[in-house]
């Protein structure tokens, strides 16, 4: 073996991405599986490196004891002592032994744990490998198509593209190119899963990195991007240095940056919007083109209410909802548009249900007043103030106490006692309550 094997093991390590150290494992584990073949199962063999002669050596492990009853596993004291001067009871002596040829059952078994292994240290690799670039773009090729799933040739892996992740507009047909966003990478029973995604607002971001050098250097900043994948887009940039425009950068000399990621995206609207730190001020930008009247913050719901004149209503939400809904995902805020005249006509609505609520009491309280006078010693003066107490009725005079009663303005003692009294009569005679 040596110099040879340590070749052999260098160049499928290049070949398959697999770590040095991972290989050698392997070949130990092999020869240690055949070697078990060869010596018998009896013995406790360990296999090990030797980094310096570039080859395995084999070495028979027996445990230090008073008297050995099996010579292959154990080895008295005195023995012990003279192969290693401080050996002591419980103690392993280690007996370097020759493997010997392999038999041609040895030898199949070497090869198949050197193919499993080789094989699992494949799959770890591929995982390590495309888990780091979750979050990035990769290049494939479609390989075939599966009950909607686009199966994506990576090169060391394949990858799916599902349904939900792949946009309305386009169609794939085995051989095509396809540049998409690592959505997720898992380990499954039969190696990586890696899931593409052509929707992801992630996918938009990188893009922009790719064709925006100010982004790649880090001078231009995207703050936030929000999609409806194959429609429209907003993403929100700002720059770190003050003598370069984020908008103009991302859009590039009449809007060639820009372009080019719209027809990677088949068509997508993108708009390039300023970020700003305040979402009051913010809202205005991603609400565009809409001009937008007032904004009001509700810190507590987490609620921009924003007015815009009549005409400018349709634009500021969009086309379904879209121009709305995508701002509000830009901020993270929820954003409540409104048209100056449905606010007045919320109020005027306000105002009339207001009006006839107050309209609904005072012909209560006259009822009640009405009804209070027709006690003895009640007149309307003392049926109001009976009434801003809550004593409204009879049965609320009747279950009354004197110490309540003589609390009202023009009540005394001997009064309660006639109100309380004449209630509890007009409550036995049937009266309304």
């Amino acid at each position: 073996m040596g110099v040879g094997l340590l070749q052999v093991i260098e160049q499928i390590g290049r070949e398959k991405g697999i770590d040095r150290e991972v290989l050698i494992d392997a070949v130990g584990a092999a020869i240690l599986s055949a070697s078990r073949k060869t010596l018998g199962p009896a013995l406790d063999l360990r296999v090990e490196f030797d980094h310096g002669s570039g080859g395995f050596k084999h070495y028979a492990v027996r445990k230090v004891v008073e008297k050995a009853l099996n010579a292959k596993s154990e080895i008295s004291v005195e023995e012990a002592q003279r192969i290693s001067p401080g050996a002591k009871l419980g103690d392993e002596i280690r007996s370097e032994v020759e493997a010997g040829r392999f038999g041609r059952i040895a030898a199949q078994t070497a090869k198949q744990v050197i193919i499993q292994r080789v094989r699992e240290a494949e799959r770890e690799s591929v995982f390590q490998s495309f888990k780091a670039r979750e979050g990035q773009l990769v290049n494939g090729v479609v390989q075939r198509i599966m009950k909607g799933n686009v199966i994506v040739n990576l090169g060391k892996a394949e990858a799916i593209l599902p349904p939900r992740e792949q946009l309305a507009r386009e169609d794939y047909r085995i051989g095509d190119r396809v540049r998409a966003y690592v959505l997720d990478v898992r380990k499954t029973p039969k190696g990586s899963q890696i899931v593409l995604s052509r929707t992801h607002p992630g996918l938009l971001a990188r893009l922009f990195e790719i064709e925006v050098p100010e982004i790649y250097e880090g001078i231009v900043e995207i703050k936030a991007a929000a999609r409806e994948a194959g429609e429209r887009a907003k993403v929100a940039v700002a720059s770190r240095d003050g003598n370069v425009d984020p908008v103009g950068a991302c859009v590039g000399y009449r809007g060639s940056r820009v372009q080019a990621i719209v027809r990677e995206l088949m068509g997508e609207k993108i708009d390039v919007i300023a970020w700003k730190n305040d979402p009051a001020t913010f809202v205005r930008s991603a609400l565009a083109p809409a001009e937008v009247e007032s904004v009001q913050m509700e810190v507590e719901t987490h609620t921009l209410r924003v007015l815009v004149v009549d005409d400018q209503l349709s634009l500021a939400i969009g086309k379904r909802g879209q121009n709305a809904r995508l701002a509000a995902k830009l901020l993270g805020w929820k954003v409540d548009i409104k048209s100056r005249g449905e606010v007045q006509k919320e109020a005027e609505e306000r105002a009339r249900a207001e009006l006839q609520t107050r309209a609904v009491e005072a012909a209560r309280a006259e009822t009640s007043v009405r009804l209070l006078t027709e006690l003895p010693g009640v007149g309307e003066k003392l049926a109001r103030r009976l009434i801003e107490v809550g004593l409204d009725s009879y049965q609320k005079l009747a279950g009354a106490s004197e110490e309540m009663l003589v609390t009202v303005e023009g009540i005394g003692l001997k009064t309660a006692q006639k109100v309380i009294g004449a209630a509890k009569e007009a409550m036995a005679a049937g009266g309304t309550d």
